[in-house]
């Protein structure tokens, strides 16, 4: 793949849909007329009920569970780290008495224009965290959710230009960034005593690494730090976080498969054997992929294109079933499938749930067509369970894990679409999911994890990442005007779903030049990376999907068969 062909960010690639000219057709066809229009009452109606779901679990939140991580939403009060029982690592890994979800959800409150209340939580932030606690969390949420978080805030508050309104708290010194600081250095322990730069999955925030800590961690776990270790390095001026980033990232490129290409998804940190050899795109692997390619755009490291590439190649060879075009054609509906990273062969008959946000890395390297069909096939089973079972059986057409915990990646990856082609089909697929999130994970002071998508019944938990990506991503769905759509090749996302500006800062190394360009810094802060390329490789997607149905009515149907949706 081209590396032109790669870095398009889709704004300015399609022309806008009208969603009437499928009358022009002068056919009956059922899903045309289900998903052909989409008004703007019924966008703004859409766009209310975003709004009202985020601040119903936020309110509810602060009121019974601040300051604790989370909020069990059934009965209404907070959750922290299970301090009994250290071994529960479901609970351990991301709750680590910091404010969690208060904290996830800081660029959500700004994106949404709330300046009183971000300014408001930033303070209940600064005054109530801290991270000098006995406690043991995962290095990759602690990185993902707790940085990338603090990170993205400060960011906002310190843009010269306070697109989404006046955001800067009165006085604010850059407590934030202080606060990142500090986070990332207690995580440090776990890049030291490992013999191949990835590091140890798990440090005490207090006391670093445990003598007794396992040597195994995950791909995605281990090669998700670019993005918030870079920023703040540059952030600081300090190469030390960037530095231990790209190794981590550097020791995993180091022990792929020299047959296939593949990585798998978990790795002994000490001898570099793979102690799972499964290779796929859910989880234990997802976003390392998802942040080579981010990591060029934003720092313009052109290794991490390369390695993006060679992945992007090897997976579709390895991984990818089915006809070889979306929309033409003759066999299977293509479908991205778990594989032997050292023979290339399938290894189970199952994905998961968090492979529902490779459609939104399709977009953004341009491969359009391609990721539409990948989130038709997440969309169908949608459908089938007004939710996504955490592991799906492709093969049984059943669950294997049945649980849904409120994830994000099919509304993130449905927004992304929308952005890429403007077809109204995307604005119902995010109506379908805000309803049936409504109708059946209400609860009464929030919204719960589903223990069973066939039943429906809950349990009693809100993630903290309801809040700072799936009620994020459903309201800048419907928020046509909102400044990080009219923008939007000036941001990134991380993987939690905060925003990053694409900034000139982010391009140079200030520990490596003595004497920084002679801009004065509100034009340097101002200064963006335009990452779009104007060529035609910016097209792939066929004239069809853009004005009509994404995926054709007959390919829609066979994908609804496939996943036995009558």
């Amino acid at each position: 793949m081209r590396q032109e062909q790669l870095v398009c960010l889709i704004i300015l690639c399609f022309p806008l849909y009208d969603s009437r000219l499928h009358w022009l057709r002068g056919d009956d066809d059922p899903y045309l007329n289900k998903y052909g229009h989409f008004s703007d009452r019924e966008r703004l109606e859409m766009l209310e009920e975003a709004k009202k779901m985020f601040y119903f679990g936020y309110d509810n939140y602060m009121k019974y569970a601040f300051p604790q991580d989370e909020l069990d939403p059934i009965h209404c009060t907070g959750r922290g780290p299970d301090r009994e029982n250290p071994s529960n690592i479901n609970i351990n890994d991301v709750l680590g008495g910091y404010s969690l979800t208060l904290v996830e959800a800081l660029d959500t409150l700004a994106v949404m224009g709330n300046a009183s209340e971000f300014q408001k939580a930033v303070q209940l932030v600064i005054d109530n965290v801290s991270f000098d606690t006995d406690n043991v969390v995962q290095v990759f949420e602690a990185t993902i959710r707790v940085l990338g978080s603090l990170l993205s805030a400060h960011l906002i508050i310190t843009d010269p230009q306070q697109p989404f309104g006046d955001m800067a708290p009165p006085d604010y010194d850059d407590e934030l960034l202080e606060m990142a600081h500090d986070l990332a250095t207690r995580l440090l322990p776990a890049f030291e005593n490992t013999a191949t730069g990835i590091p140890f999955p798990r440090v005490n925030l207090s006391t670093g690494v445990h003598p007794e800590c396992i040597n195994h961690t995950c791909t995605a776990g281990a090669g998700t730090l670019l993005l918030e270790f870079g920023v703040l390095s540059r952030l600081l001026a300090d190469p030390v976080y960037d530095f231990y980033a790209h190794q981590a990232v550097a020791g995993l490129w180091k022990y792929r498969s020299n047959v296939t290409g593949l990585l798998g998804n978990v790795i002994n940190i000490q001898t570099g054997e793979w102690v799972g050899k499964m290779s796929g795109l859910g989880a234990g692997l997802d976003s390392f992929y998802e942040y080579l390619f981010k990591a060029y755009i934003l720092f313009g490291d052109e290794r991490y294109m390369r390695m993006f590439n060679e992945s992007y190649e090897t997976i579709k060879f390895h991984m990818r079933k089915g006809r070889e075009r979306c929309n033409f054609g003759e066999g299977n509906s293509p479908m991205y499938v778990n594989v032997n990273m050292m023979t290339g062969e399938v290894i189970n008959t199952w994905i998961d749930a968090l492979q529902a946000a490779w459609p939104g890395v399709q977009v953004l390297a341009g491969d359009i067509e391609e990721a539409i069909c990948s989130h038709a096939f997440y969309y169908s089973i949608w459908r089938k369970y007004d939710a996504l079972p955490e592991r799906y059986n492709w093969q049984l057409k059943a669950p294997d894990v049945s649980f849904y915990p409120l994830r994000p990646e099919l509304v993130e990856s449905t927004y992304f679409l929308y952005r890429a082609t403007r077809n109204p089909f995307y604005l119902h697929v995010g109506r379908e999911i805000l309803s049936s999130l409504s109708t059946h994970t209400k609860a009464k002071c929030g919204y719960g994890t589903v223990h069973d998508v066939e039943t429906k019944e809950l349990e009693d938990r809100m993630e903290s990442f309801f809040l700072s990506e799936t009620c994020k991503y459903l309201y800048l769905l419907f928020d046509k005007d909102n400044h990080v759509n009219t923008a939007l090749s000036r941001y990134l996302f991380t993987t939690e779903g905060h925003i990053l500006p694409i900034d000139r800062r982010w391009r140079t190394k200030p520990w490596e030049e003595e004497e920084e360009d002679r801009i004065d810094e509100e034009e340097k802060a101002a200064s963006v990376i335009d990452v779009r390329h104007n060529n035609s490789n910016c097209d792939p997607v066929s004239t069809e999907s853009r004005y009509f149905l994404p995926v054709r009515s007959s390919y829609f149907a066979q994908m609804e068969r496939a996943v036995g949706l009558n």
